[in-house]
């Protein structure tokens, strides 16, 4: 798709911006114009700025400034009433920005570097964790994607940074067993979605990355289940539709994995015999539509589980979407372990792994347990796998964890050169400090 995808987003865009009506309610609806400090801009000169930055690569500094602090909630798409897709057109304007602001040397620099990164700590965090078998299980092996001899029912794509939490994702294949679904997985940087290329504005790399990932997709099934929200959105938003603009079809249809066990809730309510007696409040994004109502569903399904509603601010995909808007997000996850405490809750319940590895190690200074929403769906099950991410970072102390993971880490011939900066990265990954700290 090397050149492809560059163009047919431009026709895409170009649709869009005969289509829009600069009417504003995008930035009305928009969840983050008071955090990112535009509240006050008028919204039809915000959008038409927007549409601006699409066509130039630069506009007001307002509609830069909105641009930059978009955290996907798609509360925008909600609103149109033309078929635009705002949030479609914010990615554009910053990839425009990117473009107009670096060479294409600079963009693929950047891209790479970044790839390098992910890929580094993926590959380390995931196998100072996981044996031989467990990593197969992943697909994080070459042969496994061949293993199987009939299509299967599903492809599950793990897309690459939940390896890190690789727990989550084991529960997620026990659940499918469970019901009996087939599947083969598929995910880690060697599928990569092309997101990071395409924040560098290197489109041509976003493309390449995208097509090969999506060509080892379509030879699995028609039907893909995404993990990653970030993936997500960016098949269903950016390299799906661009295929379809060309070929006149999508090769498979990609979905979140929670929207379809939640169609698979009839057959999983009868499994989930175990009990599991707790009180629990869920930490919510909502930038994917339905995912979150899937998840109280599912959980609100498990015998013995109180689920409750601690009235707290969601806006975004996942919590590192608000990564240009730091103080806010130390805000919000502050408010929010302060008001399951006084909820008394015995669990804050994640859903997407990026939430997870930013909360888990709170466990230790608040009076109740951080746990994924597949933990809870597995007990019941009977089914259990250690949280050996949140082992490991509640130590908060590198060598303590390389030395905690030294057999595995041999085993895999991993070095210190790539084990710890892995580490440092992890307990980086800390946006609100931890008490004690």
């Amino acid at each position: 798709m090397t050149g492809a995808l560059e163009q047919m987003l431009a026709e895409r865009a170009n649709a869009m911006l005969d289509a829009c009506t600069q009417c504003g309610k995008c930035f009305e609806a928009c969840p983050i114009t008071m955090p990112a400090g535009v509240h006050g801009t008028d919204p039809q000169t915000a959008i038409a700025g927007v549409l601006d930055i699409v066509r130039n690569g630069s506009g007001p500094e307002a509609s830069e400034l909105w641009a930059n602090s978009c955290v996907l909630s798609g509360e925008c798409v909600k609103v149109c009433d033309y078929g635009v897709n705002p949030r479609f057109l914010l990615s554009l304007a910053r990839i425009a920005m990117a473009k107009a602001k670096t060479t294409p040397d600079e963009r693929r620099k950047r891209g790479v570097e970044g790839f390098r990164i992910i890929a580094r700590d993926v590959l380390a965090l995931s196998r100072m964790q996981l044996s031989d078998a467990e990593l197969a299980r992943l697909g994080q092996f070459p042969h496994t994607e061949a293993a199987a001899t009939e299509t299967p029912d599903v492809v599950f794509y793990t897309g690459c940074n939940v390896l890190k939490t690789p727990h989550i994702a084991l529960f997620a294949l026990d659940i499918l067993d469970a019901l009996h679904v087939t599947h083969v997985v598929m995910g880690g940087p060697a599928h990569c979605c092309g997101v990071g290329q395409m924040r560098t504005g290197d489109l041509d790399a976003s493309g390449r990355f995208g097509e090969s990932t999506m060509d080892k997709l379509a030879r699995g099934g028609r039907t893909v289940l995404a993990w990653c929200p970030t993936c997500n959105v960016q098949f269903n938003d950016f390299m799906l539709p661009a295929v379809e603009r060309a070929d006149g079809k999508r090769p498979f249809t990609m979905m979140p994995f929670l929207l379809f066990l939640r169609s698979k809730l009839d057959a999983l309510r009868p499994l989930m015999r175990t009990p599991v007696p707790m009180k629990i409040a869920l930490h919510r994004h909502t930038g994917e539509p339905g995912v979150m109502e899937a998840a109280a569903e599912l959980l609100s399904a498990v015998p013995g589980i109180a689920l409750i509603d601690l009235g707290q601010p969601s806006p975004g995909l996942m919590s590192n979407y608000l990564r240009a808007l730091p103080a806010y997000k130390r805000e919000l996850q502050r408010n929010e372990l302060q008001a399951a405490e006084e909820a008394m809750v015995d669990a804050l319940v994640t859903v997407y792994h990026a939430d997870h590895r930013e909360l888990c190690a709170h466990e230790r200074d608040w009076p109740f347990k951080i746990v994924n929403t597949l933990e809870i769906i597995g007990a019941s099950l009977g089914l259990h796998h250690e949280d050996s991410y949140k082992r490991l970072k509640l130590k908060q102390d590198v060598d303590a964890i390389l030395s905690d993971c030294a057999d595995f880490s041999a085993h895999h011939g991993l070095d210190t050169a790539m084990t710890m900066p892995a580490v440092e990265a992890m307990l980086k990954d800390q946006p609100l400090p931890l008490r004690r700290n």
